[in-house]
């Protein structure tokens, strides 16, 4: 008479899914995910679920004297602080070029056409000469909309309105009017200034005019 188990046995055929992926199968490794981007330059573009928001907390009963007189806020912004500086050495025939290619970085990275400032040392953009050609009038009338990238000669910087960055092409020009026309591009840029040009000749010109 054969002996009976204390347990029955279960077949390997029975049991549950392995933690182990099967032979011949490797287990997929998961893919990266970007990180995340500064809320300075989003990604152009339908943006995708972000996380919920938190409902606000319950307010907190407060003395009648308190309610009625609350104290101000502190105020932070009475000194707005200086935009980020970013030299790009290139030589003069090519100071163009490389405030071109910066443009195309800053739009591909999302910042708005809107928000660029475009400024000549020496021969003006073609963009600039070309808009120009229409008159005075409608070419600063495009810098008043607002609504794209505008080119403008580095002598007339004082003319130009604020924006978040301000690109500079020294491209040209003698040192004494760079040396006015980069101080001046600094208060016109709000966030960036980007500086295309000879590294020790625009570092001479900043260092004695900042």
């Amino acid at each position: 008479m054969p002996l009976t188990p204390e347990e029955p046995q279960i077949h390997e055929s029975a049991q549950g899914p392995r933690a182990t992926a099967a032979a011949g199968r490797p287990a997929s490794t998961p893919r990266p995910v970007p990180g995340p981007r500064s809320a300075a330059s989003p990604r152009p573009g339908r943006p995708g679920p972000g996380p919920a928001r938190p409902g606000p907390p319950a307010p907190r009963p407060q003395p009648a004297a308190a309610a009625q007189s609350p104290a101000p806020p502190e105020n932070r912004s009475d000194q707005p602080s200086a935009p980020q500086f970013q030299l790009i050495p290139a030589p003069v025939d090519g100071a163009l070029d490389a405030a071109e290619e910066a443009l195309d970085l800053l739009l591909e990275s999302g910042r708005a056409p809107g928000d660029v400032l475009v400024l000549t040392t020496g021969e003006q953009h073609p963009w600039a000469a070309h808009e120009l050609s229409f008159g005075e009038a409608a070419y600063w009338a495009q810098q008043d909309s607002g609504e794209d990238v505008f080119f403008a000669d580095a002598a007339a910087v004082e003319r130009a309105a604020t924006r978040p960055v301000v690109i500079v092409a020294v491209n040209g020009g003698s040192d004494e009017a760079t040396a006015r026309a980069l101080p001046l591009a600094m208060t016109r840029a709000g966030a960036l200034l980007v500086v295309c040009g000879d590294q020790e000749r625009v570092a001479a010109i900043l260092g004695a005019g900042v």
